[in-house]
């Protein structure tokens, strides 16, 4: 399968836990969008360490897709940042895009990313036009969203908004220790103090159709504060990005 479109090199990857029902139409979906708008490509799924069907699914996908598709395993859970890590050290690609593989975000938005790129952007960040989730994660999500903001001094608007299109050299510039969905703003914050150029632009958001949040229990909650505090001293006191 070649691509027809003008983007030049694009890995593009999914952290998947217990995601085994919404891969197969996000990988399909993925490779149509891909096929029509990038010359090099490639797919990554990051299984992390799912107790579903998620591995004889991604088996038949792989042999499916062939060599285009990529799946690396975590035989242990990880947690959400450590599937991120493991995306971006497999990439080999000029640019990285990723986003959830529960399938709340539309790939078939990619494209317009893409558009966006200019010279200078190391960063195209979506952010949620409507939040579908229940009710208490809407407020926990914005509380977090508004807390990570003012602590870290984030530009972005939408830091909890898993859809994103990096510069690969910057990945490589910057070192992400987080393990939890503190991850995120670890990420946005560093790839800011590079000082690339970033740019926004709205995304849909659907509800989840299979599955359970792992970010909303007590115990990734906790988790995520702890090291939100943590990387907090590291990164806003000491301002360290590379270690």
């Amino acid at each position: 399968m070649t691509g027809t479109g003008d983007f030049a090199s694009l890995s593009v990857f999914f952290p998947a836990y217990n995601d085994a029902p919404s891969l197969p139409g996000l990988v399909a979906r993925t490779f149509a969008v891909l096929a029509a708008h990038v010359a090099d490509y490639e797919v990554i799924v990051v299984n992390d360490g799912s107790a579903d069907a998620t591995p004889s699914v991604l088996e038949a996908l792989r042999r499916q897709y062939g060599p285009r598709l990529r799946v690396v395993t975590h035989p242990q859970n990880r947690g959400y940042g450590g599937a991120l890590r493991s995306g971006f050290e497999a990439a080999t690609k000029e640019f990285v895009f990723y986003t959830d593989g529960d399938g709340q975000y539309d790939v078939g938005e990619l494209p317009r990313l893409l558009e966006l790129v200019g010279a200078d952007t190391g960063l195209v960040n979506g952010y949620k036009l409507e939040r579908h989730d229940p009710a208490h994660r809407v407020w926990i999500g914005q509380t977090y969203n508004f807390c990570a903001r003012l602590l870290f001094g984030i530009g972005i608007r939408d830091i909890d908004c898993d859809y994103r299109l990096i510069r690969r050299a910057l990945l490589e510039r910057i070192h992400l220790t987080s393990t939890s969905g503190t991850i995120c703003v670890e990420l946005v914050r560093k790839l800011e103090m590079t000082g690339c150029g970033v740019v926004e632009t709205g995304v849909r958001h659907y509800p989840r159709l299979y599955g359970k949040s792992q970010f909303f229990r007590v115990r990734s909650l906790a988790t995520t504060f702890y090291e939100l505090a943590r990387l907090w001293v590291r990164v806003v006191i000491l301002r360290r990005t590379a270690y």
